[in-house]
């Protein structure tokens, strides 16, 4: 078994795959990571001009943004679940400004956190698409399924050597994310951040941001905690795409496929809201990292819990049914 996994390892090193994902991830870094330091060193300097001031204050940018956010929520125009939104922002730069815990100020940990709650729905995913989409259909379309099947070894094996090194793949791709996404911001800050403080555990009730379960935690635990979920968000997305390997001949149908069902899924979901089954489908559960912060409920009565669960259920059906197809599935044409 384990000569089956380092088979399928070297297989998917060998195809320079990695590469590929690792010079995205480095285009993608340095790009947000110079634009959040030029927003940032422009806010120093209209605040410079604007105060007269060489000493940077957080609480004043984060005063103006409360500020806007006062302002554009009392336009009646805009639907309630913005205002919801607004209302909970508010409320969380207030505690930010009462307990002196600095929301403004980029460090490269700040970064590494930030980068991975944006990219856990669609880049980070979409990574992993790259990486296991010919995991099984690259077999059937170069027709060397054939030899695969010839050696004296069980299909299920097989398989399940493909999904042991795909795992491997995938935890090894979310860590250098979180390394990669650290150094290259460092550069640009010039602070690591590692020991700075951060607020996490707030909660919605009935719209309303909950702050009573908050807990005080260092910018490493909570990369931590983040990348934690962007691991299994990242195993459960592996194990659909190795559903779709298995089920299409072909890695650019599964590709596809895959591609659509992530951007149609946020189209669904912003669009559908209201139905019901929504909550269900699992690119709604995707965003587990904002649950953190208390800044996201997609669909009213979702929790943390529930979005871990139903992506379980995906991940779980989705192992079984490439088992089934793959042991049943016709190679002799």
């Amino acid at each position: 078994m384990i000569a089956l996994i380092r088979n399928e390892i070297q297989k998917i090193l060998l195809k320079k795959k990695m590469l590929l994902i690792l010079f995205l991830l480095l285009i993608f870094v340095t790009l947000f990571s110079y634009g959040q330091n030029y927003a940032y060193e422009r806010t120093i300097e209209q605040f410079e001009a604007e105060t007269s001031e060489t000493a940077f204050d957080w609480r004043v940018p984060a005063g103006q943004r409360l500020d806007d956010l006062e302002r554009r929520r009392s336009n009646e125009s805009i639907p309630d679940e913005v205002r919801a939104s607004f209302d909970r922002e508010i409320q969380q730069l207030n505690y930010f400004i009462d307990n002196d815990i600095n929301p403004i100020t980029p460090t490269a940990f700040k970064f590494n956190a930030e980068f991975a709650e944006q990219g856990i729905v669609l880049f980070i995913p979409l990574l992993v698409v790259i990486l296991a989409a010919d995991l099984v259909s690259g077999e059937f379309s170069k027709k060397t399924i054939k030899i695969l099947l010839t050696r004296a070894v069980p299909r299920w094996k097989i398989l399940l050597s493909k999904y042991l090194a795909l795992l491997m793949m995938t935890t090894i791709l979310i860590f250098i994310v979180a390394v990669l996404s650290t150094l290259v911001s460092f550069l640009f800050f010039r602070e690591l951040g590692a020991s700075e403080p951060v607020v996490t555990g707030f909660s919605v009730f009935e719209g309303q941001l909950v702050s009573d379960s908050t807990v005080l935690v260092s910018r490493l635990q909570y990369s931590v905690l983040i990348y934690s979920l962007v691991w299994f968000v990242s195993i459960i997305i592996a194990s659909i795409t190795l559903l779709i390997s298995v089920t299409v001949d072909s890695s650019s149908s599964a590709i596809g496929i895959l591609m659509a069902s992530l951007i149609g899924g946020q189209f669904l979901q912003f669009f559908l809201a209201e139905w019901e089954l929504v909550q269900y489908f699992f690119v709604t559960n995707l965003d587990l990292t904002r649950y953190l912060t208390g800044s996201y409920q997609p669909v009213e009565g979702m929790s943390l819990t529930f979005s871990i669960l139903t992506l379980a259920v995906w991940g779980g059906l989705s192992l079984i049914f490439s088992f089934i197809i793959f042991n049943r599935k016709d190679v002799l044409v």
